[in-house]
């Protein structure tokens, strides 16, 4: 086959291991935080989330250009954050539930916002340097 033709794909693989990574990584800051700068207080696993968020979408969408996943991520995280302004009983409870509430959050605050866009772009940078195969 002509190597023009063929797209350029991520390891599928990788991107699991990048996220299953990630997850362990955002799990261990919130219960460990006494290892991380007292300064930084819950944004680390912010960031965190947000790169797992990259690395879970790439390893669907093996082919979308790095900018596009980016871009993707942003928009499922900054969707998620400003969903916290919505308070409608059904998700009042679902947040109240643990594995709810980490993946939806609790409280809107915008300084969340600027620790996504550090996630997805510390994310976006490994994926163009490591995880996106161009042949």
């Amino acid at each position: 086959g002509n190597m023009f033709l063929v797209k350029p794909e991520r390891r599928r693989l990788l991107q699991v291991g990048a996220t299953v990574a990630v997850i362990a990584l955002g799990l261990a800051s919130r219960a460990y935080p006494q290892y991380l700068p007292a300064a930084l207080g819950k944004y680390p696993g912010d960031a965190l989330w947000a790169m797992m968020i990259v690395f879970a979408l790439g390893a669907i969408a093996t082919r979308m250009r790095t900018w596009q996943l980016a871009l993707w991520s942003l928009l499922i995280c900054f969707g998620v954050e400003f969903s916290q302004l919505l308070q409608a009983p059904w998700l009042v409870a679902l947040r109240a539930h643990p594995l709810g509430h980490l993946v939806l959050g609790s409280h809107f605050g915008w300084v969340d916002l600027i620790a996504y866009t550090a996630g997805v772009a510390v994310a976006a940078l490994v994926d163009a340097a490591a995880l996106f195969r161009r042949r």
